[in-house]
């Protein structure tokens, strides 16, 4: 069996206070589905936290008209630590998180009137679609963007995680790596200039070269369906140097942490990467591949998680989910190693996340 990859399952997003982060992006992007609340300690990511182990609370939210989720990350044993520098459009790493609505009128008018942070009027990209870019109390920035698929009707005005804006060096490097690893092998579209929908953003008046990717076959595997199609927009700053966002500040800092992806057979995936060029720098179970182990869990689900670089360093998480919660309150919980790693999950099934949600 070949390796799977069945979409964005989440974007982390390091903030100072998890619970009103939660309560945010809840009433305003309908992320209400906690499928991970998990206070505990990350022991694993030494690499990337100066060697030592810290606390921290962690709630992965979904919204259940589809698309990845947001994993709100608070370190609770340190004060996370802002960027020293203010963000800007071509910087290394994830600039924004891009999320879904049906409803992109609408939901413009609604947040308008919330008084929350918006930068723009209503825009049009350059594949046509209307799209803004919105700003939460923690100074990450999303662009809304209009998309028609809905995996199930809700009250809220968005769906869920729909792609990114990455930062990168060198286009032609970080093509070949989200084409060859991520599978997103499709170009939508290649510009270089200067560009009005990005003029009001830090730093956004610059020239760039943008590439917008996506994944020229559907996705396959247990969550494809919910998580639904996806896409990447790479953009290059000309004529100056960017800062690496990440750059002297630990994993789960302030700011947007990774992109992560829900895989199946971490095996394949492990040398598949291995041999690209991107090998795991952690993982949650390194014996695995030889003579079997001892799940990760987190919270109420487990699992097996790794993580790669892009060729700037940018984080991107592999998770090979291995038990859900469906109902808590009643013990019902998914266990997918018992399933055909290739088959979707049915419909009905996934819709009853949303008996999880927590009201606004």
């Amino acid at each position: 069996m070949q390796e799977i990859i069945s979409g964005i399952q989440q974007i982390g997003v390091g903030v100072p206070d998890v619970q009103a982060a939660f309560k945010w992006f809840r009433n305003n992007f309908g992320f209400n589905i906690p499928v991970v609340d998990a206070p505990g300690t990350a022991e694993l990511m030494l690499h990337y936290t100066g060697g030592q182990p810290h606390e921290r609370h962690a709630i992965i939210a979904l919204n259940i008209q589809g698309g990845g989720g947001l994993e709100i990350w608070q370190y609770t044993s340190r004060t996370p630590q802002p960027a020293t520098f203010e963000v800007k459009a071509g910087d290394l790493g994830i600039f924004t998180a891009k999320i879904k609505t049906s409803n992109i009128d609408i939901l413009y008018a609604d947040m308008k009137k919330r008084g929350e942070n918006l930068y723009s009027d209503i825009l049009t990209d350059p594949a046509g679609r209307k799209h803004f870019f919105v700003k939460d109390p923690w100074g990450n920035i999303y662009q809304a963007l209009e998309n028609n698929e809905v995996f199930k009707n809700s009250e809220s005005l968005s769906g869920g995680i729909y792609g990114a804006i990455i930062g990168v060096s060198d286009i032609d490097k970080a093509k070949n790596f989200y084409a060859d690893v991520l599978g997103y092998d499709k170009v939508v579209y290649e510009k270089e200039g200067t560009f009005d929908e990005f003029k009001s953003l830090p730093g956004g008046f610059r020239k760039f070269t943008r590439v917008l990717l996506t994944h020229s076959q559907p996705r396959t595997g247990a969550f494809s369906r919910l998580l639904g199609k996806s896409e990447i927009e790479l953009i290059k700053l000309h004529d100056e140097a960017p800062h690496k966002i990440y750059e002297n500040r630990f994993w789960g800092d302030l700011g947007y942490i990774q992109v992560c992806f829900d895989v199946s057979n971490m095996a394949s995936i492990k040398k598949h990467c291995e041999k690209a060029g991107h090998p795991f720098t952690v993982d949650s179970n390194p014996e695995i591949y030889e003579k079997g182990g001892e799940i990760f869990g987190m919270g109420d689900a487990a699992g097996h998680f790794v993580y790669i670089e892009d060729p700037d360093g940018t984080l991107i998480e592999l998770v090979e989910t291995h038990r859900i919660p469906i109902l808590k309150k009643i013990g019902w919980y998914l266990n997918l190693k018992k399933r055909n790693p290739l088959k979707p999950l049915p419909d009905f099934m996934l819709k009853t996340l949303a008996w999880g949600e927590v009201k606004n």
